[in-house]
Parts: C-alpha cells; structure tokens; sequence
C-alpha cells in the first residue's frame, strides 16, 4: 500500500513539473518569438532536406517487406544466429541491417512494427532495441570525419567503436527480463530444411496479410508518411526547445556542471559545451566536439560517446514510435548510456592504435554528404544505403548458416 502511494504520489509531481516546464518555455517564447521561428525554420529545414528523403523510401519498403512475408522469411533464416548471441528472434537482424545501413530511428520503427505484428514479445523488443539504435556508416565517415574533422581515416575508428560497442549491448541486453520470457512459438524450432522452413513462413504470412499489392502498397505510404511527419515534428520542438534553454541559461548550468565531471574523468573542460550540445542533438554535439580546443584524443572520444548516445532529440523521436506498441524506454535508455560509455573506451583504445587499423582496414569514403539536396545526390544516396543495407544481410546470412550447419553436424555426429 505504501509502494502504490508512493508512486501516485511521484507520478503526480512529475505531472506537475512537466505542466511547469511546458509554461515556463511557453512564456519564453511568446517574449523571444524571432528566436523560436528562427529555430523552428532551422529544424524544419533539417527534416525536409535531409532526415525526410533520407528515411522516407526505406520505411515504404520495410512496410511492404513485411506485408510480402519477406521479413519473416529472413527471420527464419537467422534464427540461428540472434537466438544464441542476442536472445531475440531472428527478425531482429532485418531491424539490424535497416538501422545499420540507414541510422536512427529506422531501428525503433521496425521492432515497433515488429511488436504490433507479434514478431516479438514485448521483453525481446526491448533487448532489440537496445543494440539496434545505430548511427550509419555515411554519418560517421562523411558528415562527422570528412565534414568536421578533415580526417577520413578517423572513420573507421568511429564506425569500429560504435559499432562493436553497440554489439556489446545486444549481448550484456541478451540477459535483460529474463524472468519475462515466454516459451518459445513452436513454428520457431528448428526441426525441418531451414530454407524450407523459410519459404514456408513467407508464404504463410502472405497469406494471413491478405491484402492486394495497391492496397499494400497504399497502406504502406499512407504509414511511412505519417511516421515522417512525426519524426519531423520533433526534431522541430527540439530545435526550438534548445533555443529557449539557451536564452534561459539552462545550457550554461548544464556546461558547468559536465566540465566539473569532465574533470573527475582527466578530461578537459573544454569539452563540456559538446557534452551539453551532444546531450540533446547528435549533429550539434559532434560539430562542437571536433572545434574543441583539446588534443585529438579527446575530441574523438567525446564524439563517439555523442554518437552512442544519439541526443534527447532521437529519443524523443524513438519514444513517440515505440510507446504505443508497449516498449519501455526504461531499458532503451540504459543501454544508450551504457553503449556511449563502451564507445568511448573503444575509440580510446583504437585511437592508441590508430596505425594499425587504418592498415587492417582501409578507411574509404564513397560517398561525401553536400549542401547540394539535387535529385541526384538523393538517388546516389538511396543506392548508397541499399547496397549497405544488402551487404550487412548477406553478412548475416552467412554467418546464420555457418552456426546452423555447425548445429546440425554437432546433434548428427552426437547421435
């Protein structure tokens, strides 16, 4: 009885601290209302240069995957490698490969879409989620090595780190609600030719979709444009947000805050402005990183850690997709605090060895964000991502049916 009121009570107060804000920003923009159509106009144009044509085309299609049975068919045949490691169904690599070759919030998408189609349990979701929330690769290499650092070769140390790190969460997470698993849907096992069992699952979901291909592909556009609209929606309450706590002083607090930390770590100061950028929008936080007067070291941990971390303004965008399919955002912001963590060490240990991988791995760049939004450079960049997005699949792939076929001549040899 004292737990249940104990948390009405802390429920109430969170309603009224929310009410308080949500004013007090109010006020501050009627009194400063150039500054907040200024930064409305920044976001709306980040969102329909950039994040719109970007992601549109990729939620279409990852609607209409799912509507053909094709997703299903790829869960099945990676079941054998993401049951083991990650402790997710197998669908999860397609949700992977999406928010690996097109970023953020491709990922919370997908598992959503995943959890309202009963792909998933509500726990397996949420360990999805934890490790698939990734930056892709022309982020990390053109925009934050190229574009801000001058420096190609640091994109491989990024991509390396955030990318090992973020595999690292996936297994940590494998772990996490154990206590709310269920049994295991019998049409998952793996009895019977695992390719059978694929075409099988495809056309079984086909079948149970039973919409035509117009209806199909009507619903999926109506779909995507509204998660679009929504996405930009919030990148532009961000973008205003962060103005008004910069007018206020909030962001001065908040830097005198993280340079004290910063200093407990034996880190510079200097990179606290970063820390307060990064902490709210990703693009922000990495550019003031790599302007920081600080050695190079640094400035690349800082960056990565930003990277990991993605910003409140992801978050908000990942919530709003999520909250109605019943994922806890508990659980997902734990594991981006703990994947900017991993990251930062990585990139501490690769940037000691900067030599080294730059010869192991060549640090190409093909293709190089513009200012430049023509209907070439977004056609270059579908095709940019969708080889991505085939490259990690088949990678999976691979790796699926070498641990199934391991499996198989282990329980043949056994008997």
């Amino acid at each position: 009885m004292k737990i249940r009121s104990n948390k009405r009570y802390s429920s109430r107060l969170f309603t009224y601290l929310m009410a308080f804000c949500a004013v007090f920003i109010t006020l501050y923009m009627v009194q400063y209302p150039k500054d907040a159509f200024d930064s409305a106009i920044m976001g709306l144009n980040l969102w329909w240069n950039v994040v719109f044509p970007a992601l549109l085309p990729f939620f279409i299609l990852s609607e209409i995957l799912m509507g053909l049975g094709v997703v299903h068919f790829i869960g099945v045949l990676l079941e054998p490698l993401m049951r083991p490691i990650f402790n997710v169904p197998g669908v999860g690599a397609f949700a992977l490969s999406m928010g690996l070759a097109s970023g953020y919030p491709m990922d919370a998408v997908i598992t959503c879409k995943f959890r309202k189609s009963n792909l998933c349990n509500a726990v397996e979701a949420e360990r999805l989620l934890s490790f698939t929330n990734t930056a892709d690769p022309l982020f990390m290499f053109g925009a934050v090595a190229v574009g801000m650092f001058g420096m190609p070769e640091l994109g491989i140390i990024f991509a390396l780190a955030h990318y090992l790190s973020s595999f690292l969460v996936g297994i940590i997470f494998r772990f996490h609600g154990m206590s709310r698993d269920v049994a295991q849907n019998p049409s998952t096992s793996n009895n019977g030719n695992i390719l059978f069992r694929a075409f099988r699952a495809l056309n079984q979901a086909r079948q149970e979709d039973k919409r035509q291909i117009g209806q199909l592909l009507g619903d999926a556009v109506k779909t995507s444009m509204n998660t679009a609209l929504l996405i930009g929606g919030f990148i532009i309450l961000f973008s205003v947000f962060l103005r008004m706590l910069s007018i206020i002083g909030i962001t001065d607090i908040l830097t005198t805050i993280f340079a004290g930390l910063l200093q407990l770590l034996n880190l510079s100061p200097n990179l606290a402005n970063s820390m307060v950028s990064g902490l709210f929008e990703i693009d922000l936080g990495t550019l003031a990183a790599s302007q920081a007067d600080v050695p190079l070291w640094q400035k690349a941990i800082m960056t990565s850690a930003i990277i990991a971390w993605s910003g409140l303004s992801v978050h908000g965008q990942v919530a709003s997709i999520v909250i109605e399919s019943g994922i806890r955002m508990g659980p997902y912001m734990i594991a981006r605090l703990l994947h900017a963590f991993l990251a930062g060490i990585l990139t501490l240990f690769f940037m000691g060895h900067m030599e080294t991988v730059s010869r192991l791995f060549i640090a190409s760049v093909f293709f190089i964000p513009s200012n430049n939004y023509t209907l070439q450079f977004w056609l270059a960049r579908l095709e940019q991502v969708s080889y991505q997005l085939l490259f990690f699949l088949m990678i999976l792939i691979a790796f699926s049916f070498l641990v199934h076929m391991l499996r198989e001549l282990y329980f043949y040899a056994k008997k």
